[in-house]
């Protein structure tokens, strides 16, 4: 069996053990719609009182947080096993069993757990960006649902790097699940919001370190046709998504040496 169908294999299993419980599978898709509904209403809220922010329309910021949760939504619904390594499987002793199959680790590992539960906050920021771009007036073209798609691709390789970098630092220490979430869920509440709001420190540690500006900021000034206040060229906002994909092959390297450094559990 090819990696494709046997990815394709696991999903049709994951999806098939939750659909014996349809409600509940149902419920926790809406409860993840409606938690993150909130998100946006305290955006909306802020806007709502200030009028704009530096320049920035709500209609705008709300087409950054569309995007920048559909990115992680859509990576934290295709690598749930990555996010769980260290608690579920190195923490147990369960990566030994991994390490025996004859197949790849990661192989194994996407396609351990797919919750439809997280669906629902897919859905919201997906529902966000449509209404973002409809009340900035976006008048799409072909170009800029490539441009859409392409960063996208982008974001999801970057999330699946910073899940990935969470895997590799639990073989160091299993108690890595919080740090990590500086970056992952701390990084999704950064780039909801334009770069050029931040200060240079941060601004450069969301560029040059972990690149979320490229897969979310500077693509959306393209798709709004804006100039960048911080002086990057229009152009930029095509080329830039590729840091994702960098990203997330530096974070397979650091993976691999995480799992050489790997020594069992003992048990």
């Amino acid at each position: 069996m090819s990696g494709l169908r046997l990815w394709l294999h696991f999903v049709a299993v994951s999806i098939k053990s939750q659909a014996q419980y349809p409600g509940s599978a149902v419920l926790l898709a809406v409860g993840q719609f409606f938690a993150t509904v909130i998100e946006i209403l305290a955006v909306w809220a802020l806007f709502d009182r200030f009028g704009s922010v530096r320049g920035w329309t709500f209609a705008e910021v709300a087409v950054f947080y569309g995007m920048v949760h559909v990115m992680f939504a859509a990576s934290a619904f295709l690598t749930r096993g990555v996010e769980d390594v260290g608690t579920e499987f190195v923490r147990t002793g369960a990566f030994d069993r991994l390490l025996l199959r004859p197949r790849t680790v990661m192989l194994q590992l996407i396609g351990h757990d797919f919750r439809l539960g997280r669906l629902g906050r897919l859905a919201q920021g997906l529902l966000v960006l449509l209404m973002g771009a409809q009340l900035a007036a976006i008048e799409w073209s072909p170009g800029d649902v490539l441009l859409v798609l392409w960063a996208v691709a982008g974001g999801i390789a970057l999330f699946f790097g910073l899940l990935v970098l969470q895997g590799a630092m639990s073989f160091w220490t299993i108690e890595s699940l919080e740090v990590a979430n500086v970056l992952t869920y701390g990084g999704v509440q950064a780039a909801q919001y334009p770069l050029s709001l931040y200060n240079d420190w941060l601004r450069s540690l969301l560029t040059f370190v972990v690149p979320l500006a490229c897969v979310a900021y500077y693509p959306i000034l393209t798709l709004l046709d804006r100039p960048d206040p911080l002086g990057a060229p229009a152009w930029f906002g095509v080329v830039a998504p590729l840091a994702g994909f960098v990203f997330a092959a530096l974070s397979m390297i650091a993976w691999r040496i995480g799992v050489r450094h790997y020594t069992s559990a003992g048990s």
